[in-house]
């Protein structure tokens, strides 16, 4: 029974991007566009080679953003601001998500890549206002990114969140070797991914999975 290895759970911590709201929404396709568009003019490069340092960057890095600031000392500010001013009308309210994340014993946060501003006009469209105690952006971790450990650790100090008694939920396999190694309840939410020992759950129906713990 899934239900059991969650009994000690107090605060439950969710990814933001594809995690809650479904991958079909595509907002990361807008967002990338807009990354690609601010590599380029920043670096003064052509659209092909920005699009291969946003790429390239996030896989070295864990974000686009913290390629920029290792390599060319980009300031995150104007960055983040330009990249997540994109539509999101298209996402709609999921009120059966919503009541099952209320439902969950303890204290429950978003902590997302990206700002804490983008994170809550994402929640409004869904209707997730109203669910989380905190928010956590990139903006929290003194812009370190998941995967780092140390990202992690900062936020979750600033909340007073106990690693081991936290369940992370996370669309990134990466993202979730670090809260495993810390001591959390990992859960994969997508695409099932190839095995992997930091990873205990995994479900491609977030609403499904939660009602198992309720």
């Amino acid at each position: 029974m899934v239900a059991a290895h969650f009994t000690h759970v107090r605060a439950w911590v969710f990814d933001l991007d594809n995690t809650l709201y479904p991958p079909e929404a595509r907002l990361f396709d807008q967002i990338e566009v807009k990354m690609t568009a601010f590599v380029q003019s920043a670096l003064g490069v052509t659209r092909e080679r920005a699009d291969f340092l946003r790429a390239d960057y996030w896989r070295r890095y864990g974000t686009t953003l913290a390629g920029l600031m290792n390599e060319h000392n980009v300031d995150p500010g104007p960055y983040l601001h330009e990249v997540h001013e994109i539509d999101m009308s298209h996402l709609t309210p999921d009120p059966e998500l919503a009541s099952l994340i209320t439902r969950l014993p303890g204290r429950r946060i978003v902590y997302t890549n990206g700002t804490e501003p983008y994170a809550r006009r994402v929640l409004a469209a869904r209707g997730l206002s109203d669910v989380f105690d905190a928010v956590y952006g990139v903006e929290h971790a003194d812009f370190r990114p998941k995967p780092e450990q140390a990202a992690f650790e900062a936020v979750f100090a600033l909340d007073g969140l106990a690693a081991d008694q936290g369940a992370m939920f996370e669309d990134d396999v990466r993202n979730l070797a670090a809260p495993h190694a810390m001591g959390m309840r990992t859960v994969h939410v997508g695409p099932e991914p190839l095995p992997a020992d930091h990873i205990h759950h995994h479900t491609d129906d977030l609403a499904a999975f939660l009602s198992q713990l309720v």
